[in-house]
């Protein structure tokens, strides 16, 4: 079942009670959007880059009717799907970074290594190389970059020579490939919380969808696109992704531009992440105009 991450603390932020035109920039299954349009909110404007989640979210937010407003596209092209529905400002935008729990728990996206499945890991499967394509494609040195850079993975030269020579072998195509390789690429010692293949597939992923790439970008755009007391609220669940959205708010506020909210990052209620332990990471940071 979907649960929607912080649905309070985005409400709290965001007033869509004060009615006006909110974005959702991921919308996924729909549940921050339908949470603001039975909050008062006059109309929502829903992007996602995955076409499935889109579906899913039509069919769920379908008694809106024309409040809400639908849109294949990067979260990052947020000006241009302004533009392209003649909107000049908003009052509200959120964008809710990270997998959705649909894309997770479908058994042929490749996000998870818990089930063995084909290594695509996209989030917009209309477009782009597969995670499988992109490492058959890849040299060493730039693989280990990867894996260090966006898996904070202190073995990523030693993971990355694994897949590389791996590859070599027997092509990379599985979640469950790629899981063995890499876990038997890295060195343990007595118990870990987490799966050794955990950091190397958050690296992937970000390096195949390039979630940071122009994150920073997106917000500046963003907050100049805000009416008078608009607000942006940004949920992140790594610390990568958190540390952009912090040091541009920052720059923003610097500039006159917006006053942050959050002075420092809300999380999740223990009971929240009780019921929803996927919201365990996420990190609620806010600013108005």
């Amino acid at each position: 079942m979907h649960t929607p991450v912080m649905v309070d603390e985005v409400d709290a932020h965001l007033e869509p009670s004060r009615g006006g035109v909110f974005v959702d920039c991921t919308i996924g299954l729909g549940g921050h959007t339908r949470r603001m349009l039975d909050a008062g909110a006059t109309r929502v404007i829903g992007i996602d880059r995955d076409p499935d989640a889109l579906a899913q979210a039509r069919e769920a937010l379908r008694a809106y009717g024309d409040r809400v407003s639908l849109v294949h596209n990067d979260y990052r092209n947020l000006v241009e799907v302004l533009d392209t529905c003649g909107i000049d400002v908003v009052d509200g935008v959120l964008a809710d970074l990270g997998v959705s729990s649909m894309q997770l728990d479908s058994p042929d996206r490749g996000f998870s290594f818990r089930r063995d499945e084909p290594l695509d890991m996209r989030m917009d499967r209309s477009s782009g190389a597969t995670a499988a394509e992109m490492l058959a494609a890849v040299d060493e040195r730039t693989l280990a970059d990867v894996i260090y850079e966006f898996g904070e993975e202190r073995h990523a030269r030693r993971v990355a020579r694994a897949i590389v020579e791996g590859g070599r072998t027997r092509r990379i195509e599985t979640t469950g490939r790629l899981a063995e390789v890499v876990r038997a690429a890295v060195p343990r010692k007595g118990y870990s919380r987490i799966d050794p293949a955990t950091r190397t597939f958050q690296a992937i992923r970000i390096w195949v969808n390039r979630e940071l790439e122009d994150l920073d970008g997106f917000l500046t755009r963003a907050a100049g696109r805000l009416a008078p007391g608009g607000r942006l609220v940004a949920i992140t669940f790594h610390s990568l992704e958190d540390r952009v959205v912090k040091h541009t708010l920052r720059a923003l506020q610097a500039s006159g531009a917006i006053t942050i909210r959050t002075k420092r990052p809300q999380v999740p209620s223990e009971a929240e992440i009780e019921r929803n332990p996927r919201a365990r990471s996420a990190k609620l940071r806010a600013a108005n105009r």
